[in-house]
């Protein structure tokens, strides 16, 4: 995947705006990603900041893409209207899953809290614009869903600076596309990828919601690392 970081080569980071000052302090990079969590219900009701939104989106907007072709846009969502509008639609589907599990699984789901749409007042939704960069982009001829991945990238890097200025990111993901590309004006083929529920919290919690609430347990990372081959195993022979 060929990437290109869109931090400029001058002196002055993108950042340096009167909108976008610098944060008082900032956590490490391995602390951010150790305390980053998907906030549901520790959002306290008041609203992020321009200043601090602006530096989130433009850590966000410095992700690496492939091309170098920045696919993602931002729509910036506080009307109260449109927020109460997708938290019933969201609720709606919460409710169509619920249906769908058997009764033990349901027993577990029921207690957990899936979005703070309303309680976070700001949504981000990110898109993705596959047309982005033309018919030739450097990079995507053979794997397509670069394009994609960059954009998620993006949604990485917003959701790590938001961590990093004590600032809650729910990614909400029970909604029909079609609803929330209607209810945005989004026009095709953009689609939209990510409805992110950002605000100031309360706290972090320690233990993910979905591990506290017993839903699922994460996996060891010595699961997850395979030598040579799919499946090999560290010392394994590659004679």
């Amino acid at each position: 995947m060929s990437t290109h970081s869109a931090t400029p080569h001058s002196a002055t980071p993108p950042s340096a705006t009167p909108h976008s000052a610098t944060p008082p302090s900032a956590m490490s990079l391995y602390t951010a990603i150790a305390s980053r969590r998907d906030v549901r219900a520790e959002f306290d009701g008041t609203c992020i900041d321009d200043a601090a939104l602006h530096r989130i989106l433009s850590a966000a907007h410095q992700a690496p893409s492939v091309g170098n072709t920045q696919p993602w846009d931002f729509v910036v969502v506080r009307s109260p209207e449109t927020l109460s509008t997708f938290a019933r639609h969201v609720g709606e589907q919460r409710g169509a899953f619920a249906e769908s599990l058997p009764p033990e699984r349901r027993t577990t789901f029921d207690p957990i809290r899936i979005e703070g749409i309303e309680t976070s007042r700001t949504g981000v939704v990110v898109t993705y614009d596959p047309t982005r960069g033309g018919s030739h982009i450097l990079g995507r001829a053979t794997v397509d869903d670069t394009g994609l991945f960059s954009a998620v990238l993006a949604i990485e890097n917003l959701w790590l600076a938001a961590v990093a200025e004590s600032i809650g990111v729910g990614w909400v993901s029970f909604y029909d596309e079609v609803f929330l590309t209607e209810l945005l004006d989004i026009p095709a083929p953009v689609r939209p990828i990510a409805w992110l529920c950002v605000g100031p919290v309360t706290e972090f919690q320690r233990t993910p919601d979905l591990e506290r609430f017993g839903w699922r347990h994460g996996r060891p990372l010595a699961d997850a690392i395979h030598h040579e081959k799919f499946g090999g195993t560290h010392g394994a022979s590659t004679g």
